[in-house]
């Protein structure tokens, strides 16, 4: 009997599925990630963006297997570290990121937490009418339970060190060397500044958008990474590779994250859902790309008006900016406050009020307040490296890193886009409201 599979992955060749992996992929919750795109809107700017969550998820699955070898982990750590690996994006929202600021004000929560419940078993992304098409299948949990793997170990390990819930992992600043006995390296490989979600992510976007800033060094690596006292860390020799992964990051996030069109499709399409219902937004992690574009054409007016302009791809445009040179240390605070939903709701409406055109047609982005949600491991340079026999931060060790460490991802620090036909009335408003 077959009791496994081999599947042939673009980034990583072919990928052996076997025992809960196997019996993990086909779960509902995994498969709907076939159908939620990893980049969000990108492919409007990049056409070769159409890959998908799922891809990551096996990808990063694959990236964690050759981890657990190098690290030569037991048969049980390795289970609970892979299987953590293969669904930390199963409770993504639709467009992957794009919506996640809204979740986070609505609810308090990421998709991060959304992945945890889906693990443990306590929530579904399968309606009722669904059941009935598909008939019985085993949650999640019943299915790590099976292969004798503990869904809250596993659930545990999105979390971090600490359970930090907003994805920081620091090496404390002393001169000790403790913590012998914990191993704060299981959720160091699924999240933290060297982990196997960012070794996939960054060579398979820049793969499938065509820039040649994703090129990162998997193999030395895997040669150089290993647990020291409780932590991932990697050799001094292994110090170059991960300084080329914090460049490919740094780049990737200013040349495709935020890619100044791409900012602009995820706006127009977050101002649309920002203003459905709580009951509705709830529901939104439980929906694909389709689904979504479908629930806001179904709404008619306003919310079709945006799913129209997104499927054609008729943009908004730049109208103003704020360049993040322009700012000085202490304005970074004020900035900030303006990323706020409200505040920025209040400000968007008083454009549109001076511009004389339709609120729903301005939008403000605040990037720098946005990324502390949607991807707080992007200031983590601070990886751990073993140098004679002692840890230290990297950037202590690397003027590359340590200048990451304030290197902004973003060109501007507020944009406001609108309808070209109004840029020029909608720019003097903006330079009005936002100016001082």
């Amino acid at each position: 009997m077959n009791d496994y599979k081999i599947v042939h992955d673009s980034v990583h060749g072919s990928i052996r599925a076997e025992g809960f992996a196997l019996q993990l992929l086909e779960a509902p919750e995994l498969q709907r990630l076939h159908s939620i795109h990893q980049l969000g809107l990108a492919y409007l700017v990049y056409p070769g963006a159409n890959h998908t969550r799922f891809e990551h998820s096996l990808g990063t699955f694959a990236v964690a297997k050759r981890l657990s070898g190098a690290l030569r982990l037991s048969e049980g750590e390795a289970a609970t570290v892979q299987a953590a690996a293969l669904l930390h994006d199963v409770g993504h929202l639709p467009y992957s990121h794009t919506l996640e600021f809204i979740l986070h004000d609505r609810f308090g929560m990421d998709h991060v937490e959304i992945s945890r419940r889906l693990i443990r078993g306590e929530e579904s992304v399968v309606s009722e009418a669904e059941k009935v098409a598909l008939g019985k299948c085993p949650s999640i949990a019943e299915t790590l339970e099976r292969f004798d793997i503990d869904p809250k170990e596993v659930a545990s390990l999105l979390e971090g060190k600490g359970g930090d819930p907003s994805g920081q992992r620091r090496l404390p600043r002393h001169a000790g060397q403790a913590h012998f006995n914990s191993r704060r390296y299981l959720p160091q490989m699924v999240s933290g500044p060297v982990d196997a979600d960012q070794l996939d992510y960054l060579k398979r976007d820049a793969h499938y958008t065509g820039v040649a800033y994703g090129v990162i060094d998997l193999d030395r690596l895997m040669e150089t990474i290993q647990v020291f006292n409780g932590d991932l860390v990697v050799e001094k020799g292994g110090l170059s590779a991960i300084e080329g992964m914090l460049v490919a990051r740094a780049l990737m996030f200013s040349a495709v994250y935020f890619h100044k069109t791409v900012r602009i499709s995820e706006l127009m399409l977050a101002k649309a859902v920002e203003q459905l219902g709580r009951d509705e937004v709830g529901r939104i992690h439980s929906m694909t790309d389709a689904t979504l574009l479908s629930h806001l054409v179904s709404k008619g007016g306003y919310y079709q008006e945006i799913a129209a302009l997104i499927k054609y791809r008729r943009l908004f445009k730049k109208a103003y900016a704020v360049p993040i040179e322009d700012i000085d240390r202490d304005g970074w605070d004020e900035i900030d406050a303006m990323g706020a939903v409200k505040r920025r709701r209040s400000l968007e409406q008083e454009i549109a009020q001076r511009a004389g055109v339709d609120p729903g047609h301005v939008v403000i982005d605040v990037p720098s307040r946005e990324l502390s949600v949607s991807e707080p491991r992007l200031s983590l340079t601070d990886a751990r490296i073993l140098d004679k026999g002692k840890v230290r931060l990297l950037s202590r060790m690397s003027s590359i890193a340590a200048s990451l460490q304030v290197r902004r991802a973003h060109e501007w620090a507020v944009m406001v886009a609108c309808p070209a036909a109004n840029r020029e009335v909608v720019a003097k408003a903006a330079a009005k409201v936002l100016g001082s």
